[in-house]
């Protein structure tokens, strides 16, 4: 029972929970090199949101 716990904890902690002191990326990601393609993805999605953010708002403006 102990051990399955723990397993979950160390699971949760590496694959799921985003850590702030790794740039909110989970452990997994830095471990296995997916960090910066990860890095990569958020700021093309941030730069598409932003693009269409401001498409919306020049046509309620308009």
């Amino acid at each position: 029972m102990l051990e399955a716990r723990v397993a979950a904890f160390v699971e949760h902690y590496d694959h799921v929970r985003a850590h702030e002191s790794l740039g909110n990326l989970i452990p997994a990601d830095v471990d296995f090199g997916r960090d910066e393609a990860v890095l990569r993805e958020r700021e093309r999605i941030k730069r598409q949101t932003l693009t269409d953010r401001r498409l919306r708002h020049h046509a309620q403006a308009a």
